[in-house]
Formats: structure tokens, sequence, C-alpha cells
């Protein structure tokens, strides 16, 4: 009985040491498989993270091409507008500014006839050329019923022709046509007593004009196109600067949360 006793004790104690070695084997196994989820958890952050600034950067890199490219066109449209000024201010305003046929009164007509045939060129080919006749007519009209008598004159090229017809028909081989729109003038102008015109205030020229080539509508409308060019593209260099500022203030306000 001593003997079994002995030997019942002596296997329970073998026993134990066993258990207690295996469960701190299994506490260390869990305890190294947490840190080791841990560790995995903490670089797949850190990867998003990453792969977030990356997109950042490259739609940055991305960007900038193209914001460059707008700079450089609205700065194009700002200089081709600047060219179109030049070229329109040495013609069409310098001969808008040059004109003394200023003001614009009513003109009565006092004598409408037709004085005689004059005689034109017009082209038939490469070094050929070829003669035709229109009629000449001619308008006299008092200016704003001053009764001072003026020539009437169709506008200012037929004004530098130092012509006395009222109107030069562009020349061509049918004589007949040219006849024809002549005599609808006359016509228009015996309907019409009282006509618009144009003279100078001066009294330097004695001829008055029925239409100017170059008024007020004409240098608005020739104005117009560079105006809007300068102002798209100025629009344009403001909105892309103003883009770059609007990137740059959140970025700083980004890494200040940061």
């Amino acid at each position: 009985m001593l003997q079994r006793t002995f030997q019942q004790s002596y296997h329970t104690n073998r026993r134990a040491p066993r258990s207690s070695g295996k469960m701190f084997f299994v506490a260390g196994a869990r305890n190294a498989a947490g840190s080791g989820r841990q560790n995995e958890r903490r670089p797949i952050y850190q990867k998003f993270r990453e792969v977030d600034l990356l997109d950042k950067k490259k739609m940055m890199t991305a960007l900038k091409p193209g914001e460059d490219r707008m700079i450089l066109l609205g700065l194009g449209m700002i200089l081709c507008s600047v060219m179109m000024y030049f070229l329109l201010g040495i013609t069409i305003l310098c001969l808008y500014a040059d004109s003394v046929w200023t003001e614009e009164g009513a003109c009565a007509v006092i004598n409408s006839t037709i004085t005689g045939d004059m005689s034109c060129s017009y082209s038939c080919g490469s070094d050929c050329w070829r003669g035709s006749r229109y009629p000449c007519l001619q308008v006299y009209v008092s200016v704003n019923n001053t009764g001072h008598i003026s020539r009437l004159s169709h506008n200012e090229e037929t004004q530098d022709a130092s012509s006395d017809c009222v109107y030069i028909p562009r020349c061509q081989k049918d004589s007949t046509a040219m006849y024809a729109v002549i005599m609808n003038i006359s016509e228009h102008l015996k309907m019409n007593q009282h006509i618009s015109c144009y003279y100078d205030p001066s009294k330097q020229q004695d001829t008055v004009l029925l239409t100017r080539l170059y008024d007020h509508s004409v240098v608005f409308h020739s104005l117009l196109w560079p105006s809007c060019m300068l102002s798209v593209g100025a629009l344009i260099i403001v909105m892309v600067k103003l883009t770059q500022y609007r990137s740059r203030l959140c970025e700083e306000i980004a890494k200040i949360k940061r």
C-alpha cells in the first residue's frame, strides 16, 4: 500500500511540470501572434498613406503642365490682342481721327442732275484693261437750312477721288448696269429731299458726305474683338493663379492639422 501511494504521488509530481510548460508555450504563442498582427496592421496603414501621398504628388505633377499651358494660352491671347490694337491704331483709328466730317446734320437737296458720262477702266485678265463709261450725278445740298450750298459726296473715298460725281460705281463691262445704279440713287434723292449728312464744322471742306467709312459704330466693332480676347486672356491667367493659391493654402492647412 505504501509503495502504491508513493508511486502515485511520484507520477502526479512528474505530470505537473509538463502541463505548466505547455500553458506557457500557448500563452507565448498567443502574445507573439497578437504582436505580429499589430505589426502587420501598422505597415498596412503606412502603405495606404504612402499610396495616398503618391497619388497626390502624381496629381500635382499632372496639373502643373496643364496650368503652364493655360498661362501660355492667356499670354498668347493678350499678345495677339495688343498686336490687333496696334494694327487697328495705324489704320482705322488714324483714318477716324483724321476725318474732318465729324458733325451730323440735316441736308436739303437743292439740285440733282446728270452732267455727262465719265470714263473708267476694268480688268479683263492679266495685264488686260478695257474702258467703260458711267453717268456722273451731281448733287448740291443745303446743310441745316443755313443757305450755304455744298456738294454732296458718297464717302471719303469718293471725296479723295477728286470727282464732282456723288457716287463712283465699280467699273465693269456692262455700262447699262452702272447707269441703272446711278439712276436709282437719283430717284431716291428726288423722293427724299431731306437726308442726313456729315459736314465739317470748321468749314475747311466745302463738300458734305452722305455716309462715313469710319464712324463710331465701325470703330466700336473693330475694337470689340481685341477687347474680348484681352479680357479672356487676362481671366484665364487670373483663374489659374487663383487655383494655385487655393491648392497651396489647402496644403498648408493639411500640414497644420497633422
